[in-house]
């Protein structure tokens, strides 16, 4: 998604057949400082008649000034629906290139993607992250890690463990991982993320099948019992607060792709753990352009 400043559309009249359309931000008005610019948006559209939801799409429209307001006609449509957009204008505008995604893939023989690990703290994520990228590389595929350890050492080390800024955290991870993805590169994503909706929200910046979330089921117990960081260990003498899985709770994916578990109450090494990864790349067309 493409936009100029923080814009969010409402249709005026909705399209035939449709009664809303969803939006991420509440609506509002402002001022555009130039006469107009061009934008992109992806709306999804919900039928009338039943409520289900329709696969969201993309629209270029061109943004004109009108009585203060951001004003244009839906370009997609052709009912003259109005959309309205709410957020100051920076006018950013979408550079295309000749070189797409398709062409990068094409030239490194495999589909960009991300592979989203979320556990607890010590459920293995970035073993089995280091594991999968080691074995992909002597396959001949280009990968890379994004760890949530290492970039609060740099792109995150402004951000705290609140609330707000582990949303922000994971928010950042999404778009770095989002642009590794597009450059047609396997990237592995590995964060504790332990809130649904912002792993959602990463999701959804991708296209559909490009965000594979591998969930390590690994129970509390086991992850405290190893404490590689020592964190349980301050977590429980008080001297870490809000810590995940302790006084902070960690919310598991519902319906992610790949699930990695102990079997009988034996971890599997995290190369096996790699390797079922791995097969769903294969049987998904994510090795091969």
């Amino acid at each position: 998604m493409t936009a100029a400043g923080n814009l969010s559309p409402v249709f005026t009249s909705p399209p035939s057949g449709f009664d809303s359309v969803d939006r991420p931000n509440p609506l509002g008005f402002a001022s555009f400082p130039m006469t107009s610019f061009q934008c992109r948006w992806n709306l999804t559209l919900v039928k009338a008649t039943d409520g289900s939801r329709m696969t969201s799409y993309t629209i270029d429209v061109e943004v004109k000034s009108s009585n203060g307001c951001a004003v244009t006609n839906d370009c997609h449509q052709s009912n003259g629906s109005m959309i309205m957009y709410e957020g100051a204008s920076r006018n950013v505008v979408w550079h295309k290139c000749s070189v797409e995604k398709n062409d990068r893939q094409e030239l490194l023989k495999q589909r960009g993607c991300v592979i989203w690990i979320t556990g607890l703290s010590g459920s293995g994520k970035s073993t089995v992250a280091c594991a999968l990228t080691r074995i992909l590389h002597a396959r001949g595929k280009l990968t890379y890690v994004v760890d949530g350890d290492n970039v609060r050492h740099g792109l995150n080390s402004d951000l705290t463990f609140k609330a707000e800024d582990r949303a922000e955290n994971i928010r950042r991870i999404g778009e770095v991982a989002k642009l590794f993805a597009d450059a047609g590169i396997i990237c592995i994503a590995s964060a504790i993320s332990l809130y649904r909706k912002d792993r959602d929200a990463c999701r959804s910046k991708l296209p559909d099948g490009d965000f594979i979330e591998v969930f390590m089921d690994i129970p509390l117990c086991v992850c405290e019992a190893r404490d590689p960081k020592g964190l349980y260990k301050l977590a429980r003498a008080g001297k870490i607060k809000g810590f995940t899985g302790i006084d902070d709770p960690y919310e598991p994916p519902l319906n992610s792709e790949i699930v990695l578990q102990q079997d009988r109450e034996v971890c599997p090494p995290p190369e096996a753990m790699a390797e079922k990864v791995i097969s769903y790349l294969e049987a998904n067309g994510y090795l091969q352009a």
